[in-house]
């Protein structure tokens, strides 16, 4: 039985591999990929003058269509178990390039909310398109720069039947990778989400400190619906994948922790499970685009209509 449970427990990451990152990355790609071309299609035609708000959005689903065409590929590699060495480093780089991006700019949509209801007759300087562009511009460059060192830890491991690029978290320096991912996760994670939970409290607490009509009142908690999505997408989502990453990591690094191989593939499996709910983010993105804008949703849903009715006659 003990040996059975073994089997088991060692093949437990290589078949969710296979099927689980395959079926959910083929799910992400589906959903992601119309939602992002729709709605970032559906923006251009909308917006008749780009704001600061629209600005971090248009950068939000560039990423998250940077990171969308790398799917197919991953999924190919999982289903097949070999990797393209050429596109190994090229796919996962992308990966982080995504979540560490969309982070960002989800700190500055929160940021950009609270100060429309804090100046909602002017424009504040952090809500300028000049300065806008500029902390897109730096958030690309910044991201770029940090990930950086992950180009060292990503190898490829050779197979009886080919290759497999290993993932970030699989690295055999387990000591400096540990230590740069802690570093990643402060600076790339918690911080932003200090940032966000602190203009959060703060947006909640000004719609409560105002005395204002109700129809403002409906107006203004528009922005701090976007601030809780932001949150939440943030807790539920990118919390289990960096905790677990760090656990990944020091899993492997015999010399202050020594688990038996059967616990390491159990926490492999944990981990890979967060890694798909963590990149959910991409196909969740779209629905800022429906919460930001005046009579977005409305009019893109016009717009649709009139096209289904155009190259569909019988459509009403």
């Amino acid at each position: 039985m003990d040996t059975n449970v073994t089997r088991d427990c060692m093949k437990l990451p290589d078949h969710l591999e296979k099927y689980y990152l395959t079926t959910m990355y083929s799910l992400e790609f589906i959903f992601g990929f119309i939602g992002n071309v729709v709605v970032g299609l559906g923006s251009l035609f909308y917006w008749k003058t780009w704001k600061s708000g629209n600005i971090y959005l248009i950068n939000l689903i560039l990423s998250d269509l940077s990171f969308l065409c790398t799917l197919p590929q991953l999924v190919s590699s999982y289903s097949k178990g070999t990797d393209d060495n050429m596109w190994c480093q090229f796919n996962r780089i992308i990966l982080f390039f995504n979540l560490y991006t969309s982070i960002l700019f989800l700190t500055f949509i929160s940021i950009d909310r609270y100060l429309l209801i804090k100046y909602p007759f002017k424009n504040h300087f952090l809500q300028k398109r000049a300065t806008a562009i500029v902390i897109s511009v730096a958030i690309w460059i910044w991201i770029l720069l940090e990930l950086s060192p992950i180009y060292y830890f990503i190898t490829a491991q050779n197979k009886i039947n080919g290759s497999q690029c290993l993932d970030y978290a699989s690295s055999q320096d387990a000591i400096p990778n540990l230590i740069y991912s802690l570093i990643l996760t402060v600076t790339g994670f918690i911080i932003p989400l200090c940032i966000m939970w602190f203009f959060y409290i703060k947006t909640r607490a000004l719609l409560i400190s105002h005395s204002l009509q109700v129809t403002t009142t409906l107006t203004l908690e528009k922005p701090l619906v976007l601030i809780i999505m932001a949150v939440s997408i943030f807790s539920l989502l990118f919390a289990p994948y960096h905790i677990m990453r760090n656990v990944r990591i020091a899993s492997q690094e015999s010399s202050f922790w020594n688990p038996s191989e059967c616990t390491k593939n159990q926490i492999k499996a944990v981990y890979t499970i967060t890694r798909p709910i963590a990149f959910l983010n991409s196909v969740i993105n779209p629905i800022f685009y429906f919460l930001m804008g005046d009579h977005f949703r409305e009019t893109l849903v016009i717009n649709v209509r009139h096209f289904l009715k155009r190259i569909l006659p019988c459509y009403k």
